[in-house]
């Protein structure tokens, strides 16, 4: 199975592991490929500047690499698929996730139930 996972997700695993439910976990250790998009790191960036959120973006940087996680750029066919998902939920982080799934078929892990409402690929924890 390949994994997308969520910016809640990832800065939990790097940040406050002890919130990473443990579906999560087995998961990620059990999964063929782990992706994390540009997207999430984007959205962490954001919030630890606007401090809602406590990290190191350069830092997470290192530690996804160091995780052997994939990075997953945003591409305009990423873009493109937005347009084409219902209003189910209103977060441009969240939509274009999903749409990164969707496209490039991975189960986006997250803990967010609103977006199973977009697809089957969702997997909420």
């Amino acid at each position: 199975m390949r994994l997308l996972l969520d910016t809640q997700i990832v800065y939990w695993l790097f940040y406050e592991q002890h919130n990473v439910p443990a579906v999560a976990r087995r998961l990620i250790a059990d999964a063929d490929e782990v992706l994390i998009s540009a997207v999430a790191v984007w959205e962490i960036a954001i919030k630890v500047r606007i401090g809602k959120m406590n990290a190191d973006p350069e830092e997470l940087e290192q530690l996804l690499e160091a995780a052997g996680f994939t990075e997953l750029p945003v591409f305009a066919r990423h873009a493109v698929r937005v347009a084409d998902l219902p209003m189910h939920h209103g977060d441009p982080f969240d939509r274009l996730l999903v749409a990164q799934a969707v496209y490039e078929q991975l189960n986006l892990v997250t803990t967010d139930a609103n977006l199973k409402q977009y697809t089957e690929l969702v997997i909420q924890v």
